[in-house]
């Protein structure tokens, strides 16, 4: 198997119509998020067929669920999960035994790139929050030109009789 990615030699490989089926995604979009670098380029065979880890299979729900859940754009979902792969990388080269400087330097990246993430929520949210807001607003209209008219309507039933 040539490849570009290192994978366990006894790590479970997929083929792109697998992965398509086990999380209701095309392989076109699989291609896509590939392109957009929202997923790392696929270990592939001789043959050029790609085979992906479960760890792709994680990231692929991952992204499905920023989609549905968060409504992200794709562009926001690959800071997010950029963000994500840094702070990973810090977390599995973190050492106590570093000079005090770098350790501070790499808990500031890690600060850093968590604010983004952080930010990239609290913009959708105070988006949400503004159009709950003013969801609110129109249905206490709403409730209330029904309660005038069926007050109306009890007056004229009344007047009728």
């Amino acid at each position: 198997m040539a490849d570009k990615r290192q994978v366990a030699a006894d790590a479970p490989c997929l083929q792109i119509g697998e992965v398509a089926d086990r999380t209701g995604v095309t392989q076109r979009t699989l291609r896509f998020y590939e392109e957009r670098g929202l997923l790392k380029p696929p270990t592939r065979m001789d043959g050029g067929f790609r085979l992906y880890s479960e760890d792709d299979v994680g990231r692929v729900e991952q992204i499905k669920r920023m989609q549905s859940l968060l409504g992200l754009t794709l562009a926001e979902i690959k800071e997010m999960v950029e963000a994500e792969e840094v702070r990973e990388e810090l977390n599995a080269t973190f050492r106590p035994d570093r000079p005090l400087d770098e350790r501070i330097k790499r808990v500031g990246r890690r600060v850093e790139v968590t604010q983004r993430q952080f930010n990239i929520i609290s913009t959708k949210l105070t988006a949400m929050e503004e159009m709950r807001k003013d969801l609110k607003q129109k249905l206490q209209h709403y409730h209330e030109v029904m309660a005038g008219l069926e007050k109306e309507r009890t007056e004229a039933s009344k007047a009728r009789a």
